[in-house]
C-alpha cells in the first residue's frame, strides 16, 4: 500500500497539524474527499495555506476496517499508527500535558484526555509479550530524538503509569 493509513479523522488532523506549510503555518481549511490515486482509493485533504496561499495536499490510505469513534480524541483502533511513530506520539503527549490551562476546567480535561490518548498510541507499538517499544517503531527524526533523549520512557510499565496518571488528572478536572 503506497499511502500511510489515517485510521480516523482525528489522527489525520493531528498529522496535518504536525506538518505545517513551507511558510511554517498550520492554518489551512481542509477539504476532504475520497479519490483514486495510483489505482488506490485514498482520502485526500487539500486546501490553501491561510498565511501564504500555497496549495497543500495530503493523501492517506483507508483503513481495512472502519474505526468506530466515540469521544474525542479517537486516533485509531488496536493497531499502531502508520502516520506518527512512537516517539512522535510521546512528543504530542508531552506537549499537550505540558500546556494544560489552569483556569479552564473543560480545556484542562480535554488537554489531559488528548495526552492520555497519545500515550495509549505509544503502547500500541509494543508487541504482545514484550516490555518496550521496539526500535523499528521510530522512523521519524523527531521520534528518534525523543527516544534517544530518554529511552527508558518507552518501557511498557512506565508508559502505563504515565497514561493512567493523565487519565486520573483528566477525571479530576471533570
Amino acid at each position: 500500500m503506497p499511502f500511510a493509513v489515517a485510521r480516523t479523522r482525528d489522527e489525520a488532523h493531528l498529522y496535518l497539524d504536525l506538518h505545517p506549510c513551507a511558510c511554517g503555518s498550520v492554518e489551512t481549511t481542509w477539504d476532504t474527499a475520497l479519490v483514486t490515486a495510483d489505482g488506490e482509493l485514498t482520502s485526500r485533504y487539500s486546501g490553501a495555506c491561510a498565511d501564504c496561499g500555497r496549495e497543500r495536499e495530503f493523501l492517506f490510505g483507508l483503513p481495512e476496517r472502519e474505526t468506530m469513534t466515540g469521544e474525542f480524541p479517537a486516533f485509531g483502533g488496536a493497531e499502531p499508527s502508520q502516520l506518527l511513530d512512537a516517539g512522535e506520539w510521546l512528543w504530542v503527549a508531552d506537549l499537550t500535558a505540558g500546556n494544560v490551562p489552569i483556569d479552564d476546567e473543560a480545556a484542562a480535561r480535554q488537554a489531559l484526555t488528548i495526552a492520555t490518548a497519545a500515550v495509549a498510541e505509544v503502547v500500541k507499538f509494543i508487541p504482545a509479550g514484550q516490555d518496550r517499544v521496539p526500535d523499528h517503531a521510530f522512523w521519524s527524526a523527531q521520534g528518534r530524538d525523543v527516544r534517544d533523549a530518554e529511552p527508558g520512557r518507552f518501557s511498557l510499565d512506565r508508559l502505563l503509569i504515565v497514561r493512567d496518571t493523565y487519565r486520573e488528572l483528566a477525571a479530576a478536572h471533570g
